[in-house]
């Protein structure tokens, strides 16, 4: 795991990226938007203490929103090789319940119009 620091109005995650890390905000907030025709349609905020980028950090498909620093932030990077030596220490049907959890959300967040 890394420190990142980004200043306000950078992009952390662009929708339709792919990546293969999450990030956990450590200071500062951020928006979540969505593109809509010629427009962004704001989603939501992430703040201190969330995570961000969690879903195609886990079913590895591509980013489904663009992440945007309101103000400076430092974060934390987390690599996809974190998430799987800790699925390797347990028990299997853990991998699959976060792995559906992921899926089901994805399809949920796919489902909402913006």
């Amino acid at each position: 795991m890394s420190k990142v620091t980004i200043k306000a109005n950078d992009i952390l995650l662009r929708e339709g990226e792919h990546s293969n890390s999450m990030y956990w905000v450590q200071k500062g907030q951020l928006v979540v938007t969505r593109k809509r025709l010629h427009e962004e349609v704001i989603l939501g905020h992430i703040y201190e203490g969330e995570l961000v980028g969690e879903i195609s950090f886990l079913d590895k498909e591509a980013r489904s929103a663009t992440v945007k620093a309101l103000v400076d932030c430092e974060l934390i990077e987390i690599p996809q090789e974190t998430i799987e030596n800790i699925f390797k220490t347990q028990p299997k049907w853990l991998e699959i319940l976060v792995m559906t959890l992921a899926e089901r959300l994805r399809k949920a967040n796919a489902r909402i119009k913006v």
